[in-house]
């Protein structure tokens, strides 16, 4: 299955990283079951130093990992963030999770930019969505 992986909205809004897109701001879709999700749960420091780059150098890697489906972020006031990574078997996640540059950001941001963070991989079993659509069969 051939995936448009766009970036999504970054858990970020430092000046580095802000992003502005005329792509319209989505979840990303559901998929056929079986595949997999790695929620990335973190609260960071107050040492941001290149976090923006890396993680946008570390958006663009990922896309090219076959089996990568996509991704979603949402970031609290009070700093809470989520990374949502979708990804169709578990050769796509554990080809993500040993990338040299990707192991190399997850050391820095032990080191630098995380107060705490979690990581859950689950199979997903179950799949669907919703878009709201106009009466010309436009989303809304």
């Amino acid at each position: 299955m051939e995936v448009d992986a766009r970036r999504r909205v970054p858990p970020h809004t430092d000046s580095a990283t802000r992003h502005d897109s005329t792509d319209p701001v989505r979840p990303v879709e559901a998929f056929e079951p079986p595949y997999y999700v790695a929620v990335f749960t973190t609260l960071r420091t107050r040492n941001q130093t290149d976090y923006g780059k890396t993680n946008a150098r570390l958006e663009e890697l990922v896309k090219d990992i076959p089996g990568y489906l996509g991704m979603d972020h949402a970031q609290t006031p009070g700093g809470l963030g989520i990374t949502v990574g979708y990804f169709r078997d578990t050769d796509a996640l554990t080809q993500w999770r040993n990338d040299a540059e990707h192991r190399a950001a997850q050391e820095r941001g032990r080191a630098e930019w995380y107060r705490s963070y979690t990581l859950h991989v689950a199979k997903v079993e179950r799949s669907s969505g919703f878009t709201l659509v106009d009466a010309d069969g436009s989303p809304a």
